[in-house]
């Protein structure tokens, strides 16, 4: 099972999004066959059966094992991930694009790039699991909490003029078989309410994976 999956296609994020099947989805982070579902979630057995098969078809869940129990075969299915995430890709001409607006001052114009960053990635692992593949990427979280807001301003602009500064001096236009990557810094408030953080520590160096040079070519 994937810790996470990439719905990119319509249908089958519709078919993510229904309740029931939600809930299916849930309860498969365990293997169970309908009967086994229908109790867990008080549904009758053949509405999740019906359910179980629409999930299927789309990629969601898939078979486990088949077990004999007398005369009958009972299929046991499975989750595909242990969570789930739409592509913005699935809304095609409504997708959020970060070039018409770029203002980074803007919460929205920040969701765009992060909309844009769940799109390509996406692509790149849904190529990836195709080709058996691994995806060389870099990952920072962290949390900081400011003393006025002009703390904040400052460290916004410190920060992309570090940002700027590694840019100019990595990126290259001209070695042969060079990869361009996208880099994307935010920073926004934690809403009220968010789970709490589960392991960046503020002023910690970031706990990163960095994957061999030659899986790099995804």
């Amino acid at each position: 099972m994937l810790d996470v999956a990439v719905i990119e296609e319509p249908a089958a994020a519709e078919a993510s999004l229904d309740p029931i099947r939600s809930r299916i989805l849930a309860a498969l982070a365990e293997p169970g066959s309908a009967a086994m579902l229908a109790a867990r979630l008080g549904l009758p057995r053949q509405k999740v059966n019906y359910h179980l098969k629409e999930l299927e078809r789309h990629g969601l869940v898939e078979l486990a094992e088949e077990r004999r129990k007398g005369n009958v075969t009972e299929r046991v299915y499975r989750a595909t991930a242990a969570s789930y995430v739409i592509s913005p890709s699935v809304l095609a001409a409504v997708s959020p694009d970060p070039s018409r607006s770029p203002d980074q001052l803007s919460a929205r114009w920040l969701l765009a790039l992060g909309s844009r960053l769940v799109q390509e990635v996406g692509a790149l692992l849904t190529g990836a699991a195709r080709a058996e593949r691994r995806v060389a990427t870099f990952g920072i979280d962290a949390q900081v909490r400011f003393a006025s807001a002009a703390d904040r301003t400052a460290f916004a602009e410190e920060l992309a003029r570090s940002v700027a500064t590694l840019v100019s001096r990595y990126h290259d236009e001209s070695t042969p078989g060079g990869r361009s990557h996208r880099v994307v810094v935010g920073l926004h408030q934690i809403p009220s309410g968010a789970r709490p953080d589960t392991g960046a520590v503020p002023g910690a160096a970031p706990r990163t994976e960095p994957l061999p040079d030659q899986e790099n070519r995804t």
